[in-house]
């Protein structure tokens, strides 16, 4: 009983500093709360063949905790959630990234969408959903995780409305996403499944690949004729206000209603 009480106690401390994190708080600020909460709670829970205590959604054993994920429900938001590998990773300027066998973390997390229908009393449609990661001078935790969440209205209709423009290069776009211009190539997948995000960025992107830190990217679920794609979006945080691109995403989920 002891053992039970002294775990409760860690994870509802755990939860509370990342609680303090995911409100915006500096006060008990933790910039390794999410790896603690996947290190210290879901990982060895599911490895042990044990339901993962909330906020643990998912874990993925497949490949080992190197090559693992979780999934969390972001304590903001309806039904934001969180894709976070089970390695230490500390964010998009990681080089195991770029590895020849990086997990597809941007797979993973598409798939991971399935969960938000736990949160929704409908699934959104596909082209209301984004994953998103920032660059590392805008975000607030040095553990990689990819943001799962319905997109802002008027963004998935400006896409929408642009994808006719898009190819396979990256291009600066013509018109504003949230206030900002971003980089905007076309993906011809249909889950990305074989497509790896984070390499299309390093080595087609002049001068990334020296500063994936600087870069935030999306990957966003569009329709290309009847034909289901995606489309990728980078920003630059050397620009003011950039380098965010979970602004993209609506935390109420306006698009699930």
């Amino acid at each position: 009983m002891f053992v039970r009480r002294r775990n409760a106690a860690l994870l509802t401390l755990t939860i509370l500093s990342g609680a303090a994190y995911f409100c915006g708080t500096s006060a008990f600020a933790d910039r390794l709360v999410l790896w603690k909460i996947v290190h210290e709670q879901c990982w060895p829970h599911a490895e042990a063949g044990q339901t993962p205590p909330k906020p643990c959604d998912e874990v993925e054993l497949g490949g080992g905790e190197a090559k693992g994920d979780a999934v969390l429900k972001d304590l903001r938001g309806v039904a934001q959630l969180l894709l976070i590998p089970t390695a230490r990773l500390t964010g998009i300027e990681d080089p195991l990234l770029l590895a020849d066998d990086a997990p597809n973390y941007f797979a993973a997390a598409w798939r991971a969408r399935a969960d938000m229908a736990r949160y929704l009393k409908t699934q959104p449609p596909r082209e209301a959903i984004g994953v998103a990661i920032n660059s590392e001078f805008a975000r607030s935790q040095d553990q990689l995780h990819l943001h799962i969440d319905c997109l802002q209205p008027e963004v998935a209709k400006t896409l929408a409305d642009y994808a006719p423009h898009l190819d396979g290069q990256w291009r600066p776009m013509t018109v504003d996403l949230h206030g900002r211009k971003y980089w905007a190539r076309k993906v011809d997948s249909a889950n990305l499944d074989g497509v790896f995000p984070f390499r299309l960025l390093a080595d087609e992107m002049p001068g990334a690949s020296g500063e994936m830190g600087h870069w935030s990217l999306a990957a966003v679920a569009i329709d290309f004729q009847g034909k289901p794609g995606f489309v990728l979006l980078a920003d630059h945080a050397g620009l003011e206000g950039g380098g965010h691109a979970e602004d993209l995403q609506d935390l109420d989920c306006a698009l699930a209603h």
